[in-house]
């Protein structure tokens, strides 16, 4: 995802009340940062939480929360599941990954939370990680902060993570969308392919009949569509396959099977490949989670 898509994305309205909604049903703030975030403190910068502040103006605090984000990064880079990170002061975070087509594109990120009570001596063992050096008044207002600091249940943590979960999936779903349908400010001969992709959706689309109806080499056509949609050719014709499957199975009347051919796909192992790639789970998987009433 290019930054401009990544802006267009975090700054779109759903995204933008769902961050306000979410903070506020949960008493827990969250953001969506670029998968290869921080390199600054991300606490200080996105949640403005009082402890995280406080700490990072300590001397050694910033470079003690930027090896928890580090190893944060490390595990988020090699696999899409979300990731739980306690940093050295007993703040936790969730990181839940956006995936689409098999790429980690964005990451939900919560603000720091204590999943247990605190007490008078672990506030102490945290200051020590931050290498002392300061004075009174600030350890006193670091020891408002750290005391003020939300307390999540396990059973709430569970419920923020599914939410989070749920969200996540929301994203990837409005991301590949707008990959399919932006033409914007596209050059004519990419506008001009994913009309002829949608419209012939249903047979067969090789790289030579797209190239042949833009008018162009099938080099030259490769070279623009990859710069411009950041996808190849195949990889968009099975986004867009995808994308009209999802349609075909949110109606329960109509069978799996016919699907993978209304959909323009040329076998059931291809579509279920396929599917899995790009959503994450298998088409049957995806119609009972369609089904599947949220937990209360």
């Amino acid at each position: 995802m290019s930054r401009m898509a990544f802006d267009d994305l975090v700054y779109s309205p759903a995204v933008q009340h769902y961050e306000t909604a979410f903070c506020k049903a949960t008493g827990v703030s969250i953001k969506v940062v670029l998968p290869g975030e921080p390199g600054q403190c991300l606490d200080v910068r996105r949640f403005k939480s009082p402890f995280c502040a406080a700490l990072n103006r300590a001397p050694g605090g910033c470079n003690a929360c930027l090896e928890a984000e580090s190893r944060a990064q490390r595990a988020a880079s090699q696999k899409f599941d979300p990731q739980q990170l306690t940093c050295f002061a007993g703040l936790t975070h969730l990181r839940v990954p956006v995936v689409v087509g098999g790429r980690h594109v964005a990451t939900l990120l919560t603000g720091p939370v204590f999943r247990r009570p605190r007490n008078d001596r672990e506030f102490l063992m945290a200051l020590k990680k931050v290498k002392g050096g300061w004075s009174s008044n600030w350890e006193m207002k670091a020891r408002t902060a750290y005391f003020e600091t939300p307390i999540v249940t396990f059973d709430r943590f569970q419920a923020i993570a599914h939410l989070l979960n749920v969200f996540a999936h929301y994203l990837a779903d409005y991301a590949s969308r707008q990959a399919i349908l932006s033409a914007g400010k596209e050059p004519r001969i990419i506008s001009g392919a994913k009309e002829f992709v949608q419209s012939h959706l249903h047979e067969t689309v090789t790289l030579g009949l797209v190239a042949q109806y833009v008018h162009v080499s099938r080099f030259h056509f490769c070279k623009l569509f990859k710069k411009a949609t950041g996808m190849t050719l195949t990889e968009y014709v099975g986004r867009v396959r995808v994308e009209e499957a999802k349609t075909l199975l949110a109606n329960s009347s109509v069978r799996v099977s016919e699907v993978v051919y209304a959909a323009g796909f040329g076998s059931i192992p291809r579509f279920n490949s396929v599917f899995k790639r790009h959503v994450g789970m298998a088409p049957t998987e995806y119609r009972a989670a369609l089904r599947s009433p949220l937990p209360v």
